[in-house]
């Protein structure tokens, strides 16, 4: 059986990058608000952001490494995610992009993170690296005020208990490479993965790699992804090879997710790999840079590759983030949760100690949010008109509501990431897409802000003034989800992998 065109499948069912370039969040925001600027209380402006479905975490890294650009504010990042396997990888990422120079070069850092982030396979050193960080953190999880002394940007506060004891879990299954080397068999996840995906044109599947990336990538506006790279990760899941071939054989465990599979008439619990087989990881920081040199073209071949202008602009982000100042003064967590949430959290930096804060950079805080709550956000007044811009990703566009609306501050601003660069969707799909997210984004309250630039990557949108609160329960019942295509039926997935374990 092959999988047909405009199906989806490729997409899979859990994301581990975007599919769309990062953003930096402050140029997407509304500006400082002037009654802040005017006034004479030394005050710093926050921006209070919202990301749903944003997956690995490149806007964040984008937004902290061009902060030096804008004028001071605190950030406050809340991220929801639909699983927990992604909470981590957030962790993970961030754990290793503010890791303290004298531990970890740029260079090795940037190497690390292009491989943890988007290879199926590692080298030993960095799967020794996650290991190591995956057991630190799978201790720090439990304990709140060893959590909030060694990462004072993070809070879990929000999560639920057995949240967090899952997430716990998912750390000490990445944790345990060395006892269990088979556990996760991901080359052999991956090719059954792509032999469903292909069905009969898998013997094909180079020509059919080739027309992927020529006839849609490119038209889209990728042209920079090479054909060797792009084939190499379709065939291996390796989208960045910095070193030689043979160096790569260590299974990335920070892919691995559990989902329930039909199997002769019973749903069973099964670990593998379920995301993107389609696209690759390239777009998210290989297709634009600063650097326009970069982008150049011989003959009308660009001279470099995705590869090498991810590396280039991950090593760039990294750069900057190191070059922050080192804040002495405390800023103490930027605002009270829920009573009853981050009771972990002390406020405005009571007790902190100067060694604490000036490891760690004190103007942006990341809260992760329970999974599953953005129907039920607007329920709580400490985020009901909260955020001054809320960001969506395309495979969780089912959840912009007016319910989640109501969580925007008047004048907010909505980013919605578009399917553009999601090569199973035809163009009449993708169109149809749009629109669906005009739609959704009308109904929560939201309009095309006047002199809008055109894009097919990001749809952009603002609440008007006076339209806080103003949410109808016939209009939520009236929400559709979006395409099929980026949400296929769990049983219409691919079939149980020999050897898969049921996720502990």
């Amino acid at each position: 059986m092959t999988t047909p065109a405009g199906s989806g499948a490729g997409f899979g069912s859990v994301s581990w990058w975007g599919l769309s370039p990062a953003l930096d969040l402050q140029a997407e925001s509304p500006p400082v608000d002037s009654d802040l600027r005017d006034n004479t209380e030394p005050r710093t402006p926050e921006l209070d952001v919202l990301l749903v479905g944003s997956v690995d975490g490149r806007h964040l890294l984008r937004t902290l490494a061009r902060a030096a650009l804008w004028p001071r504010r605190r950030l406050h990042f809340y991220v929801l995610e639909n699983n927990l396997e992604a909470v981590a990888r957030h962790m993970l990422i961030f754990s290793l992009a503010l890791e303290e120079p004298e531990k970890m070069g740029l260079q090795e850092r940037s190497e690390t993170f292009l491989e943890v982030w988007g290879n199926a396979l590692l080298r030993p050193q960095v799967a020794a690296f996650v290991r190591a960080q995956a057991d630190r953190l799978a201790h720090l999880v439990p304990e709140p005020d060893r959590l909030e002394e060694q990462l004072p940007w993070l809070s879990l506060g929000a999560l639920k208990f057995r949240e967090r004891d899952a997430l716990e879990a998912v750390f000490r299954f990445w944790a345990g490479g060395e006892k269990e080397p088979e556990a996760f068999p991901m080359s052999r996840f991956w090719d059954s993965r792509l032999r469903h995906y292909l069905g009969s044109r898998y013997d094909a599947r180079h020509g059919v790699s080739d027309w992927d990336l020529h006839m849609k990538l490119h038209d889209r506006g990728a042209r920079v992804i090479h054909t060797r790279e792009f084939r190499r990760w379709r065939d291996t899941g390796v989208a960045f090879e910095l070193r030689d071939s043979s160096a790569y054989h260590v299974p990335n465990r920070t892919l691995a997710s559990g989902r329930f599979l039909s199997h002769h008439g019973e749903r069973i619990a099964a670990r593998g790999y379920w995301g993107d087989i389609a696209t690759g990881p390239f777009v998210a920081f290989g297709i634009e840079t600063d650097d326009e040199s970069l982008l150049r073209t011989s003959n009308g071949q660009p001279v470099k590759t995705a590869g090498e202008i991810t590396q280039h602009n991950v090593t760039e982000l990294f750069r900057e983030m190191a070059a922050w100042g080192r804040p002495r003064n405390t800023q103490g967590n930027p605002e009270q949760m829920c009573q009853g949430e981050d009771r972990g959290d002390r406020e405005d930096g009571e007790g902190a100690s100067p060694e604490r804060t000036a490891s760690a950079p004190g103007f942006f805080t990341v809260r992760f949010l329970p999974l599953g709550s953005a129907e039920t956000l607007h329920h709580k007044s400490c985020y009901k008109g909260r955020f001054q811009l809320l960001y969506v990703a395309c495979g969780m566009v089912h959840l912009l509501s007016p319910d989640l609306g109501a969580c925007v501050a008047p004048g907010g601003r909505l980013v919605v990431e578009l399917a553009r660069y999601l090569v199973d969707l035809r163009q009449e799909q993708l169109q149809g897409f749009a629109a669906r997210v005009g739609e959704l984004a009308q109904a929560a309250g939201f309009t095309p802000p006047p002199q809008a630039r055109p894009s097919e990557t990001f749809a952009r949108f603002c609440k008007a003034l006076d339209s806080a609160g103003q949410h109808t329960d016939s209009a939520s019942e009236s929400m559709t989800p979006p395409p099929d295509t980026l949400a296929p039926a769990l049983e219409n997935q691919s079939q149980p992998l020999k050897g898969g374990t049921p996720p502990s």
